[in-house]
């Protein structure tokens, strides 16, 4: 398969880098998605002027302490906060949903044994206050693609499930997904074209399995010219990343690859 690739650049734009920008913002409301997935809804006067162009933005959450919620602001050895304020925990989380006509973001945060991310997110009840900063910047994809292939665990769930959801009706896209069972399963509304594929570990560790990698050279390629979105696992969306570009002969300009998360690594991003 060949491709000409000479209008990539009108079809995938990168804007940005922004100056970023910290707001106090208040949870609104919350809902137990899977047994694994909390959603938060966010509001206030703080969100005005927000912006995020791109499915698979981020920004960096900064949580509460027993000292209270403290932003930090940018000086020049990057961001700093007032001497006598210890540090507070800072994650990067992809905005699942942003309306601005309601004053409302939503984020959802995955649920794990531990730290300070899951304890926040199952304790949040409505006047708690959270703080964003960002996003930084976006990779602003075009409508203008034959298919869409999205690929990734259930950390890439909130912008592949916002990708999907923000497609035109005429738009054709494929969604590989992996996670735990059943149970963790999200249903997506669009208006598009759209084929997902749960892939289950039943107990595996995640980040162990060959599940997308299997399911990837299984699949039969669409025709037509295509955008492939990877994130998750920092090693499976490497592999995932080169099997893409070595085995399928895809354009490197119309690919994004995201390593969200490492084994053993506090707050990784690729």
């Amino acid at each position: 398969m060949t491709h000409d690739d000479s209008g990539h650049e009108a079809r995938a734009v990168r804007h940005g880098p922004f100056p970023v920008q910290f707001r106090r913002l208040t949870v609104l409301r919350t809902e137990r998605v899977t047994p694994r997935v909390q959603r938060v809804v966010l509001g206030g006067e703080e969100l005005e002027g927000f912006h995020s162009a791109a499915p698979d933005d981020h920004v960096k959450v900064v949580f509460p302490t027993a000292q209270g919620l403290h932003l930090p602001v940018r000086g020049p050895s990057g961001l700093e906060f007032p001497p006598d304020i210890t540090p507070p925990p800072m994650r990067d989380y992809t905005p699942r949903r942003f309306d601005a006509d309601r004053g409302e973001l939503t984020i959802d945060f995955m649920l794990h044994d531990a730290g300070p991310a899951t304890a926040w997110a199952q304790s949040a009840r409505p006047g708690d206050v959270l703080g964003i900063g960002g996003p930084r910047g976006s990779l602003v994809v075009a409508d203008a693609f034959d298919w869409y292939l999205l690929l990734g665990d259930e950390t890439a769930m909130p912008a592949i499930g916002r990708r999907l959801e923000e497609l035109p009706a005429h738009a054709r896209a494929i969604a590989l997904i992996e996670v735990e069972d059943e149970r963790e399963h999200q249903a997506f509304v669009s208006r598009a074209d759209i084929a997902v594929r749960y892939l289950h570990r039943r107990g595996a560790a995640p980040g162990s399995t060959t599940l997308l990698d299997d399911a990837l050279a299984a699949l039969v390629w669409p025709d037509g010219e295509g955008f492939v979105f990877i994130g998750g696992e920092a090693g499976t969306m490497r592999r995932l990343r080169e099997q893409v570009i070595e085995a399928r002969h895809h354009p490197r300009a119309w690919m994004k690859a995201s390593g969200y998360w490492k084994p053993g690594v506090s707050n990784h991003h690729d």
